[in-house]
C-alpha cells in the first residue's frame, strides 16, 4: 500500500536571495510533499513575479510599498496571490495561519522580526538568518519552548552540527551536548587566506566577493572575506546549542567539504561532509527527520583528495576576535556588533571605507558604547539602532 505523504505548506521569507532561490529548487523536486503559500521579498518585482506564476502562493510580500504596487499590476486582478506591502506584512506572513514551516532566509536584522514571529506562532522554522540568533537568541529560543516551535538550522555547518549531535529524546529536534567536549565550525577562509595581510588595504569589492567555494550574496561574502561570518557563527552555534563560547571552535578548511565536527569525551569525532551546496542542508532541514533528494550530487571519497585543516590568523581575521568577546559581554553587545558590522560591510561596498577599516568601525562602535544586559526585543533593537548611528560616526571618521 502506497503511504499518503502530508503536504508541508511553506513561508519563505525572502524568496529571491540566495537561501530561497535554493530553498524553491528543492521544493520543485518535490511537488506532493511541499505547497508554496507565503512569499516575501524586498523589492526585486521581476524575479518575485515569475516565482508567483510558478508556484502561485495564496500571499506574496513586497516589504516596498512601490515594488509591490509593482508585483499587483505585473500579475493582474484575476491571479489567484494576494500581494501585501510593508514589513508588518511580513511579519504577518511569517504567523500566516495557513503555513505550517518557515524558511527565515531575510539576511540581516531586517529578518529578525518575522523569525521570531514565526517561532512565537509555533511554526517549523528553518532558520538560515544569522542575526535572529546573534541579536536575540536567547529571546528566540525561550519563545520556542513557550510556543512548541521546532527550530531547525539551514546553515551549512549548524545543520552539520545538528545531524552529529544525538537527540534529547526519540524524534525531537533538541540536540544533548552533554557527552561533547567540543563543537568544530570549519571556515573556507575565504579569498584572502593566503594574501599578504599588508595587501589588504587594497583590496575591492570585487575580489571580497569572489568566495572560492559558495555562490553568496554581497554582504554575507564581505563576512566570509573578514570571516566575521564565522563570528556570528560562534554566537549563533553557542546560543542554540547551549553550549559555552570556549568549547565551540574555528577551524580553516578551504576545501569546504566538512562543515563541521562534533568532539565527543571519550575521543570519537563526528563529522558532516557534503559538496558546498545550499541545497543540501535545507534538503535536510526540511524533511527532517526524513531524508530527500535535494539536487546535489554525492561526494566520491576516492576522489576527495587532500582535506586540509588550519587554525585562523588572529592578525588576519581580527572579526573573528571581536565576535567571541561580544558573545562574552551578552545579547547587547552581540546586537551592537551585527548592527556595526552591517553598517562597515554596507560602507565598503558603497567605497566609503577600505576593506581594512571593517574591523577597526566594529571595534570602535562596541568600545564606544554600554552593554547593559537586555531582556525584550525593543530594547535589543533599539541598542542596535544606537550601534548602527556610532559606527556611522565612525565610518565617516574613515571614509576614504
Amino acid at each position: 500500500m502506497t503511504k499518503t505523504i502530508m503536504s508541508q505548506r511553506l513561508c519563505l521569507l525572502g524568496a529571491t536571495g540566495s537561501i530561497g532561490t535554493s530553498t524553491l529548487d528543492v521544493v520543485a523536486r518535490h511537488p506532493d510533499r511541499y505547497r508554496i503559500q507565503a512569499l516575501t521579498a524586498l523589492r526585486d518585482v521581476a524575479s518575485m513575479t515569475a516565482l508567483c506564476e510558478r508556484f502561485r502562493p495564496a500571499i506574496a510580500v513586497m516589504a516596498d510599498a512601490s515594488a509591490a504596487a509593482a508585483l499587483a499590476d505585473a500579475l493582474g486582478p484575476d491571479h489567484p496571490t494576494q500581494v501585501q506591502a510593508g514589513e508588518a506584512a511580513v511579519v504577518e506572513a511569517a504567523a500566516y495561519p495557513e503555513v505550517d514551516t518557515v524558511v527565515a532566509g531575510i539576511v540581516g536584522a531586517a529578518g529578525l522580526a518575522s523569525c521570531l514571529a514565526a517561532v512565537e506562532a509555533g511554526k517549523r522554522v528553518l532558520i538560515a538568518n544569522k542575526e535572529a540568533l546573534v541579536v536575540a537568541g536567547d529571546l528566540v529560543m525561550a519563545a520556542a519552548r513557550r510556543s512548541g516551535a521546532v527550530v531547525l538550522p539551514i546553515d551549512s555547518e549548524h545543520n552539520g552540527l545538528f545531524q552529529c549531535l544525538p537527540e534529547t529524546a526519540p524524534g525531537r529536534a533538541e540536540r544533548s551536548v552533554n557527552d561533547v567536549d567540543r563543537l568544530v565550525l570549519t571556515a573556507s577562509g575565504g579569498p584572502f587566506r593566503t594574501r599578504p595581510v599588508e595587501t589588504l588595504a587594497t583590496v575591492t569589492v570585487a575580489e571580497a566577493c569572489a568566495h572560492p567555494n559558495w555562490s553568496m550574496g554581497r554582504k554575507i561574502s564581505v563576512d566570509s572575506a573578514t570571516m566575521m561570518n564565522k563570528g556570528l557563527e560562534v554566537i549563533e552555534a553557542s546560543r542554540f546549542f547551549e553550549m559555552e563560547s570556549e568549547r565551540v571552535e574555528v577551524v580553516i578548511h578551504p576545501q569546504s567539504l566538512v562543515h563541521a565536527l562534533v568532539q565527543y569525551r571519550d575521543g570519537s569525532t563526528l563529522a558532516q561532509l557534503g559538496r558546498p551546496d545550499m541545497r543540501t542542508p535545507i534538503a535536510a532541514a526540511l524533511a527532517w527527520p526524513a531524508r530527500i533528494e535535494a539536487g546535489v550530487e554525492g561526494l566520491d571519497m576516492t576522489r576527495l583528495g587532500q582535506l586540509d585543516f588550519e587554525p585562523p590568523e588572529p592578525g588576519r581575521f581580527p572579526c573573528l576576535g571581536l565576535a567571541r568577546a561580544a558573545l562574552e559581554s551578552g545579547s547587547a553587545s552581540t546586537a551592537a556588533l551585527n548592527a556595526a558590522n552591517e553598517i562597515a560591510v554596507a560602507a565598503f561596498l558603497s567605497g566609503e571605507i577600505g576593506f581594512h577599516r571593517i574591523a577597526p568601525v566594529i571595534e570602535a562602535t562596541l568600545e564606544g558604547m554600554t552593554h547593559a544586559p537586555m531582556s525584550d526585543l525593543e530594547a535589543l533593537l533599539s541598542h542596535e539602532q544606537s550601534a548602527r548611528h556610532v559606527a556611522g560616526e565612525h565610518v565617516r571618521r574613515w571614509r576614504q
